[in-house]
């Protein structure tokens, strides 16, 4: 048996352990990608390829002919249209419970969601902000366009 100090050491090293992993797990992974698209992340610009990973605090980008379509990991498909800019504000997910909390803003373009397990288990729980809005998701499916700012 351990002694009490280095057992609570132990047991804080397992608990930071896990909360990184989670911390570094992708809320979604790029399906589709078709001409000019690309995700900022930290301040760099990624190609957005099929495969690519998407993680909270990224921001996809389309340019005219451009279009991306992303799954996340409570299955809410999201599709960006030509010339869009939508930041992925947060994304939290549990698996077991199907709570969490998915909130985005759709800078300019058109963005159409097909809702997940997250506004399934709790409406109040997925939000698009626009610059003129916020829509709160009740429904499943539903399509928004922002016009870019002058």
């Amino acid at each position: 048996m351990h002694p009490p100090p280095l057992r609570l050491a132990l047991l804080l090293g397992a608990c930071l352990a896990v909360s990184t992993a989670l911390a570094d797990e992708a809320a979604g992974i790029i399906k589709l990608s078709d001409g000019e698209v690309s995700l900022e992340r930290g301040g760099s610009t990624l190609a957005a390829t099929p495969g690519t990973q998407v993680h909270a605090a990224d921001v996809l980008v389309t340019g005219e002919h451009g279009r991306v379509g992303v799954t996340f990991r409570d299955n809410s498909l999201l599709s960006l249209g030509p010339n869009s800019r939508l930041v992925i504000d947060s994304f939290r997910f549990d698996t077991t419970t199907h709570e969490g909390g998915f909130e985005s803003t759709l800078k300019q373009g058109r963005l159409a969601v097909v809702s997940g397990k997250i506004a399934k288990h709790a409406p109040d729980a997925m939000k698009v902000r626009t610059p003129a809005s916020i829509l709160g998701v009740r429904g499943t499916e539903f399509v928004v366009e922002a016009g870019a700012r002058p």
